[in-house]
Parts: structure tokens; C-alpha cells; sequence
């Protein structure tokens, strides 16, 4: 049998599976749909989407019933800033790299995908790093473990791009062997007016670009001769961001340099859609909400460089209060894991109620990235990205048993756990198996996994 059809059965027979997924139905539970308020009943999950919520849904013909009696459900968690699955992040040798993409290095084998799964995130914004003051291209995907990197992308997402304020871009090239190292490929800028003149002129160039393919096309349309100007992937984003059609979502700390890059944003007449970590943001809630950007914050970072020494943990609920659009983001794999915990400590600090705090975490971060008609809350024909918790969300003491997308279970607590004794025997197994004979695996017959 040919490669190309032997592949294109093992995608029919895949898309079969998906297309032929039982019908589901949560009965008995607490609904936490965010959007309509808390529902005591049931809910179907049907063709990869809602397809009920209410007081007594009839199962369809064999569908899969699961008692929901003291259990809650609620939406997927979605995480605005995230850097999994991602091979690299970083282009730092440039300032300006916005000829890159995450997109071309997911690896939708990082385990990490799964273990966001079991802390209930289905699906994240995954971004270039902040080495530049304008890095990579970013992509939107849901956490469909085992799938290809491409089936990974969340559809129709609006693309984005990651620019960088602050310490980072400035820095970047300034010690390429570590901490104390002598300098030895500085890269300008170097200092925080570097960073606001490396963005004006990238967006100089931009706009000069964009003229001269508005010039070509004119020419055709005349029908008079023209050579097409000689394409610039660095520039070619940028005037996305400069047509509205490529979201920026912007790495920063402090006001001051808020308030520079809206200005900058104001001058150029684009928009930003988000400041990242925005640290200071509660300084200028008023200033974010007027310029029409959300704001993805930490719940309780900071102190941990210069830069977060101002960042207190009543930011996220000060600027909900100031009515700027705010979610909690991880950028870390392993607090993305309880990004719910997160939410939970605006109740505490800043005295949010529940449904806000959950909003951060689903809604909001929906709303920022423009999938909100998608995901983000439990609406009927909505996407079933749907979690199942064994007690409220925002308790210590509440796990995720099960997750879905699009109607399809990834995770569920009970099959990981009863199949832990196996993998441990087979992880065993392939140990030995690797072993050279008489040596001690993969780390040699002498030193530790540090040698």
C-alpha cells in the first residue's frame, strides 16, 4: 500500500472516531456556566459541542450518563500566556524577529500538554519569548493530546505577535555566557529608549512596505507594468498588526513603559490587545482601559527581578474594578497546572466574587484572544470544552476528574491513576532494555545525570 494511502486511512479512521463520539450527558451536577449564572441539572455534550444545559435533560439514545451528584462543571481553563510545547522560544540575535514562528516548532509530544490537561486547561496562547522588542509570531491551540502539531491549532484564531518591554530586550545581548559573563555580542537597544526606538522604526519600515504594495496593486489595476516589491516576512507581520489583523500581545512590568508603548500603538494606529504580566497595570488601569487593551497579569508574582518590585496581588482585581478586561496567565508549565488555585486568590485579594474569579481563567482570556463565540463559558452550541471537578473549582481541596474537548474525553483521573502500575512496569522495561550491559542506563557507569 502507497504512504499517502495508507496515511489518508489512518485520517479518515480518525476523523471516524471523533465523528462517530457517543453522546454525553453530566447529570445531578453544579453547572458554572459563568456567562447565564449556576444551573442545578444537566449537561450534553453532543457532535463536539453543548448541545443542552438545564434543570432535566433527557439522555439521547446511547449516550454515556455520568452522575454529576456533588461534582461541579464548568469551562475549559484558558491560559493567555504560555510557552509549552514550544522546542524554542527565543530569536535573540535580532531585536526585531518577527520573521519567526511558534507555530513552526510545536511539539505536540511535551508532556506538558497533558499535565495542563489534568489541571484543566484546554486550550492556550502559546508566544515567542521577550529577548526582543518585537519577537515572534504566537499561536492560539487546544491541549489535544496525541494529535499533530497542526491539529493542535485552535481553528480560525486570530493570529498574534509577542513584543517585549523592559529589562528583557534590553539585556538580551548583552551576556551570551551566562550570569557574570564578560559581554561579548552586544545587541542595541540597551536601554528602555532603545526598546521604544526599535519598535517606532520597525513600524517605519512597516508602513513604507505597506505603501509600496498598496503602489504595485495600484499599478495593476491600471494595467500598467509593475514589479512587485521584493517580500519582507519581518515586515509582512507587522503591517498585519498595522491592518488589525494580527493581535500584539505585549511583554511588560512597569507604567512607564505601559504608557510608551500605547502612546507608540496611538501614534502608529494599531491597538494593543493585551499587556502580559502588566505588573504596574493598576498604576494605570485608567490609561489601559481608554487605549481598549486587556491585561493578563500574575495572581501573586513578584520581587523576583527589579522590575516586579512594585507588583502587589490586588492588580488583577483593581483593574477588573477599573473596567479593563483581565485575565491570570501562567507562563510557566507547572503553575498552569492550577490555574483555578490562581483565580481563587482574587477572592482573597481584591474581594472578587467567584464568577469573576473564574472569569479570569475562562471568559476574559477567551474575550482577549476574539474565541469567546467558541469557548470560554458553557453555552449551548458552544465548543465542549467542558471540566468535570469533584468539589467547587476555586477549593484546595477540588481535583479535575474529567476533560473534554470538543465532546471528546482527553483526560479522566480515574483510567491515569489505575494505569499507573503498568506504565511503571513498561517504563521499566524499556530502562533495562536501553541499558548497555553491566552500565547504569543512560548515565553511564560512573557519575550522576549531571557528569
Amino acid at each position: 500500500m502507497k504512504r499517502s494511502v495508507f496515511i489518508a486511512l489512518l485520517l479518515a479512521s480518525a476523523l471516524s472516531a471523533f465523528a462517530a463520539d457517543v453522546p454525553v450527558l453530566i447529570q445531578n451536577a453544579t453547572i458554572l456556566t459563568i456567562t447565564n449564572g449556576t444551573v442545578k441539572g444537566s449537561i450534553l455534550l453532543r457532535n463536539g459541542k453543548i448541545a443542552a444545559i438545564g434543570d432535566k435533560v433527557l439522555a439521547p439514545p446511547g449516550a454515556k450518563v455520568i452522575d454529576g451528584a456533588g461534582k461541579f462543571v464548568m469551562p475549559g481553563i484558558i491560559d493567555c500566556h504560555s510557552h509549552i510545547m514550544a522546542e524554542a522560544i527565543n530569536e535573540g540575535s535580532v531585536s526585531v524577529s518577527s520573521m519567526v514562528g511558534i507555530e513552526d516548532v510545536l511539539n505536540p509530544e511535551d508532556i506538558a500538554i497533558y499535565r495542563a490537561l489534568a489541571g484543566g486547561v484546554t486550550t492556550a496562547n502559546i508566544l515567542h519569548g521577550s529577548a526582543n522588542s518585537i519577537g515572534g509570531k504566537t499561536v492560539v491551540t487546544k491541549m489535544r493530546w496525541g494529535a499533530t502539531a497542526e491539529a493542535m491549532k485552535f481553528e480560525g484564531a486570530m493570529p498574534g505577535i509577542k513584543f517585549a518591554l523592559g529589562e528583557n530586550p534590553k539585556r538580551a545581548g548583552s551576556s551570551q555566557g551566562g550570569f557574570g559573563a564578560v559581554p561579548t555580542n552586544l545587541r542595541y537597544p540597551a536601554t528602555r529608549m532603545g526598546v521604544e526606538d526599535v519598535i517606532r522604526e520597525a513600524f517605519n519600515d512597516a508602513k513604507a512596505y505597506k505603501a509600496s504594495l498598496a503602489a504595485y496593486q495600484a499599478k495593476l489595476a491600471k494595467g500598467e507594468p509593475a514589479i512587485p516589491p521584493a517580500r519582507d516576512l519581518k515586515l509582512e507581520a507587522l503591517v498585519e498588526v498595522l491592518d488589525g489583523k494580527r493581535f500584539v500581545h505585549a511583554h511588560c512590568y512597569r507604567q512607564d513603559e505601559i504608557l510608551m508603548l500605547i502612546h507608540v500603538a496611538d501614534d502608529y494606529g494599531f491597538k494593543i490587545r493585551t499587556f502580559q504580566h502588566v505588573l504596574e497595570g493598576y498604576k494605570v488601569a485608567k490609561e489601559i482601559q481608554a487605549h481598549g487593551a486587556g491585561a493578563s497579569t500574575f495572581s501573586d508574582w513578584w520581587a523576583y527581578k527589579m522590575e516586579a518590585q512594585d507588583a502587589i496581588p490586588y492588580n488583577a482585581a483593581i483593574l477588573v474594578k477599573k473596567g479593563v478586561l483581565t485575565s491570570l496567565n501562567s507562563d510557566d508549565a507547572e503553575l498552569m497546572r492550577h490555574l483555578d488555585k490562581e483565580a481563587a486568590k482574587t477572592v482573597k485579594y481584591g474581594g472578587l466574587t467567584e464568577t469573576e474569579a473564574l472569569s479570569l481563567v475562562t471568559i476574559n482570556p477567551a474575550k482577549q484572544l476574539a474565541i469567546d463565540k467558541r469557548v470560554g463559558s458553557l453555552e449551548v452550541g458552544k465548543d465542549a470544552d467542558v471540566l468535570l471537578y469533584d468539589g467547587h473549582p476555586l477549593s484546595n481541596f477540588s481535583k479535575v476528574e474529567k476533560v473534554w474537548i470538543d465532546g471528546h474525553q482527553y483526560f479522566d483521573r480515574d483510567e491515569d491513576e489505575a494505569g499507573r502500575p503498568k506504565k511503571a512496569i513498561e517504563k521499566k522495561a524499556l530502562t533495562e532494555k536501553a541499558a548497555p550491559a553491566g552500565g547504569r542506563g543512560g548515565q553511564g557507569s560512573t557519575g550522576g545525570p549531571n557528569q
